[in-house]
């Protein structure tokens, strides 16, 4: 960035009204906008209804430690912007503690309009940096899902509305989907964005656990209730009182079981191993299972009172298969976060391969995308990652059979013209609307995407 080239809000706050003048003038020739005050108070003012991108204030007006208020008003009501104090010879060591307090710099009196500049020029700078990065994280964000949920697919935002709607409330959720879909990160959203988050949040797996033992996690015993329980142990659901218990692979809890976690749901009361009297507790239960919980309730292998129960509402994640337009999205996400985790340049992804990992039916899902991605990142040699890097099995998936159909029906389902729009949406959104850095991601030439934003009307 050259001289000139940022434009600031500044504030002046100094008591000495030609001093303000003479340093508005010298910020205002390379275009900063001033406005001056010449008191405490008045900055203060101005602090809490305007809007400023660099504070110069004196450090001694009303009081010897004026400037180093207007600073902590400035934290407060404009943490965004940085603070110049200006100070005599003598307050070296006040201007160094307004340095240990979050100011950006100090100038000592008589003040050098040429620094003051520079300095200014800096900050304001050092302020855009920032605002843009922040813009940019946002972006990223937005293109890289929500709370860790990645798509941009009408299915997807679908799940993120009602993680959204339903995290507020104390209602069970019963997360569906297929395994690798991202249940535990829906999950995880919903305690995240609930009143209960800076309570505890645990995980439990329900299945391929003796009958015995799950019981023992999960609602602890008290002492002598078993050979070697010398002491009272608190299960899951007291140890995450007022807090969430994402209980996944409901499907394979043993039926014997059930009628305790029902009892959870229905009152919150937990009874531990060995102990005659219950307790209460104020747990979430948000399940989930990639069986159908339904046609194990018709076939006696699930009780249908907690299945009603732990449905108390219901969040299904479709399958990679039926999003396809998300699959762009989550590729060019795994190879910048391997790419990054291994601290080497980022390859780019040829739109022929690219293609190739749309037209994969994925039955590992998301989980598989970023499984597949780890290692292709690890064994790319060069800064293209092309269809010789796909393997085998993946590239050669379509060949013949019924998979074969299950591809194209899946391609003609979403049309590629739209995958690849939905591409060049996305990418540009992940680089902050860089067209070079677009197309290099891309693995296009800048004008045919530039060719492309215009056939597709996208800007």
């Amino acid at each position: 960035m050259g001289d000139g080239h940022v434009r600031a809000q500044v504030l002046i706050v100094d008591d000495e009204r030609d001093h303000a003048e003479v340093m508005a003038d010298a910020l205002r020739k390379p275009g900063h906008v001033c406005t001056i005050v010449h008191s405490q108070a008045a900055a203060r003012e101005e602090l809490l209804h305007g809007h400023f991108d660099v504070i110069v204030t004196d450090l001694v007006m009303e009081t010897e430690t004026s400037g180093l208020e207007v600073l902590a008003s400035a934290r407060v009501e404009q943490p965004h912007a940085e603070t110049i104090m200006v100070t005599a010879h003598g307050d070296i060591p006040t201007a160094k503690r307004a340095l240990q307090g979050g100011a950006y710099d100090f100038i000592e009196k008589p003040v050098d309009l040429v620094v003051l500049r520079n300095i200014v020029h800096r900050a304001a700078e050092t302020v855009l940096l920032r605002s843009q990065n922040e813009s940019l994280k946002g972006q990223v964000d937005a293109a890289f899902g929500f709370e860790g949920i990645i798509g941009e697919s009408p299915a997807m935002r679908a799940v993120v509305q009602m993680v959204r709607q339903l995290a507020p409330s104390t209602l069970p959720v019963l997360i569906t989907g297929e395994s690798g879909t991202g249940k535990e990160l829906v999950a995880s959203a919903l305690h995240k964005l609930s009143k209960r988050a800076p309570r505890r949040y645990l995980t439990f797996n329900a299945a391929g656990q003796a009958e015995s033992l799950l019981e023992d996690q999960l609602f602890g015993h008290v002492r002598g209730a078993f050979t070697g329980a010398d002491k009272d142990r608190e299960g899951v659901f007291e140890y995450a009182d007022r807090g969430t218990v994402f209980l996944d692979e409901i499907g394979d809890m043993p039926l014997s079981m059930q009628p305790k976690l029902l009892r959870v749901l229905e009152t919150g009361d937990i009874v531990r191993l060995g102990a005659n009297e219950s307790r209460k507790v104020d747990v979430r239960i948000v399940s989930a299972t990639n069986r159908d919980l339904r046609k194990l309730s018709t076939e006696g292998r699930f009780r249908e009172d907690l299945y009603f129960r732990l449905k108390g509402a219901e969040i299904t994640i479709p399958p990679l298969r039926d999003r396809r337009e998300d699959i762009p999205l989550l590729v060019h996400h795994a190879i910048g976060k391997y790419s990054a985790e291994l601290g080497r340049l980022r390859p780019t992804i040829t739109q022929p391969a690219l293609m190739r990992l749309v037209a994969y039916d994925w039955p590992g899902n998301v989980r598989e995308v970023f499984q597949l991605l780890h290692r292709m990142v690890v064994m790319a040699t060069g800064e293209v990652i092309d269809l010789r890097d796909i393997p085998d099995e993946i590239r050669s998936s379509d060949d013949s059979g019924e998979n074969h159909t299950q591809t194209r029906a899946g391609l003609a389902g979403v049309g590629l013209d739209k995958l690849e729009k939905e591409a060049i949406r996305q990418t540009l959104a992940m680089t902050a609307g860089n067209r070079e850095q677009a197309a290099q991601l891309l693995g296009i030439g800048e004008r045919t995407l530039y060719r492309k934003l215009k056939e597709y009307g996208l800007r």
